[in-house]
């Protein structure tokens, strides 16, 4: 299977007039349709700088980032402006919603800024609302919902353009943890129903093993892929705390919390 996502020796490098902060070096990676990766790392190794370059918002110093075969390399100076990438939604730390705007107004938005603001768009979105238990809320304003329902709404608003590849930088972080531990959950399995490829960053090593079906471990800045690890666990249903109980997480735990002891 060809991967969607492929990082190439990708390093990157702020500038500023005091010198240069070196944060990524020679990264390389793959990420497979249908694939749910989470990636950890020390704080300020460089993961929502390695989100920016996938998502296009910064280009690589050295290094290539290549999706699919329907797409094309990015940032090559060889590339036929006409060949593009895949389309990607970008989920941020917080949701970002408007509060002048209703909870369906807001998950328009992506559709009113790139022109696709179709009728059959606009049913697609309320179809959302109706399967993710927010159809209800669509004349709401965002002060109105739970945190984790504007994340839900959040979510809609990303997938309402139908992005082959989900970038979430920690959506989570923001939730306390009760609700997190359910949101996470929720939203991993709407990813993961509607086939979708997804690249998660996150600080929590439980919420990485929990949700994913890989795991990438960063090293400090610079950072490199410190290791690669799958996770597959023996699971009695698709909740986060089912995953949190199979038997195989402790395991994987501890295989993570050595790996990142030995960063700091």
């Amino acid at each position: 299977m060809r991967p969607l996502l492929k990082l190439e020796d990708v390093s990157y490098s702020y500038h500023t007039i005091s010198g240069e902060t070196n944060a990524l070096s020679h990264l390389s990676f793959s990420v497979y349709p249908g694939e749910f990766v989470t990636v950890v790392g020390p704080s300020g190794c460089g993961k929502s700088t390695l989100l920016s370059i996938i998502f296009g918002l910064l280009a690589p110093e050295e290094g290539k980032v290549l999706f699919s075969s329907e797409s094309s390399p990015q940032c090559p100076s060889d590339v036929p402006k006409k060949k593009m990438r895949p389309p990607i939604g970008y989920m941020l730390q917080k949701d970002h919603l408007f509060e002048w705007r209703t909870v369906y107004q807001n998950a328009l938005l992506g559709l009113e800024v790139a022109h696709k603001n179709t009728p059959e768009a606009r049913e697609y979105v309320l179809s959302l609302l109706r399967d993710y238990g927010l159809y209800k809320f669509k004349d709401k304003r965002p002060c109105e919902l739970s945190g984790g329902m504007k994340q839900r709404a959040a979510l809609i608003r990303t997938l309402a353009l139908n992005p082959d590849l989900l970038l979430l930088d920690e959506p989570f972080s923001a939730l306390d943890y009760q609700t997190r531990l359910h949101v996470s959950g929720d939203i991993c399995n709407i990813i993961k129903s509607r086939k979708k490829t997804a690249l998660l960053i996150t600080h929590d090593l439980s919420e990485a093993i929990s949700l994913a079906d890989r795991v990438i471990v960063l090293s400090k800045r610079p950072a490199t892929v410190k290791m690669e690890m799958p996770v597959r666990l023996t699971k009695q249903d698709n909740s986060v705390l089912s995953a949190r109980n199979a038997p195989e997480f402790k395991d994987y735990f501890n295989i993570l919390w050595e790996a990142m002891s030995d960063e700091k």
